[in-house]
């Protein structure tokens, strides 16, 4: 839940910024700065998130909550999906620009016509990254969702998540519980290679459509 929760707060807005930054503002001041921020996010602990995250969320609400959590995994999503975009669409050949122009197409329609069906699969292949590098997230996690020993879909209360569950087997005295432990890692990465494959599956059919 939280993973896909911050998937669908941060894929937007790093689209959104990545669009802006490669097709209407790529030699603005604004998107200058921009870039060095998403440069700083990308680069910043992730310990960092969380505890800005809890102090703007958890301090002010007086618990920890799935929310939060979610919300600390979308500011680390946000900065992978904006470089990918704006790269790819940088990629992305002016000709294919100047043709759709030709033909009386608005700037708005050719980058969702266009750009981004030319630079879908680089796009797609950044949700991926952000998505594989939450996954195994915990410090924010443990700022912000902290955790829960029971399966609850309460998301205003602390939540379980896989990765506060392997720290806290790993680091059990107990041999069975450490077994535990790397079975929800095996599962973590079977799940972000299962999506890899799913991934490239669709782009492989699309391509040969």
């Amino acid at each position: 839940m939280l993973t896909v929760i911050a998937v669908l707060i941060g894929t937007p807005l790093g689209i959104l910024a990545g669009t802006y930054m490669a097709e209407y503002g790529r030699y603005a001041k604004l998107t200058i700065i921009v870039r060095f921020i998403n440069d700083i996010l990308l680069s910043a602990p992730s310990i960092v998130v969380g505890l800005f995250i809890y102090e703007i969320m958890v301090a002010r609400m007086g618990h920890f909550s799935g929310w939060a959590g979610a919300v600390a995994l979308a500011v680390i999503v946000v900065p992978v999906v904006v470089r990918t975009t704006e790269d790819m669409l940088t990629l992305v050949p002016d000709t294919l620009r100047e043709a759709a122009a030709s033909i009386g197409l608005p700037r708005s329609l050719m980058i969702r016509r266009v750009a981004y069906r030319a630079a879908r699969a680089g796009m797609v292949t950044g949700v991926l990254l952000a998505v594989a590098r939450i996954s195994g997230e915990t410090a924010p996690l443990l700022f912000t969702a902290l955790n829960n020993q029971f399966w609850s879909l309460d998301l205003n209360a602390p939540v379980a998540s896989l990765p506060v569950v392997i720290f806290q087997f790993a680091l059990s005295p107990y041999a069975d519980w450490q077994k535990l432990a790397w079975t929800g890692a095996l599962v973590i990465t079977m799940a972000v290679l299962a999506l890899s494959i799913i991934a490239r599956t669709l782009a492989a059919q699309r391509k040969s459509s």
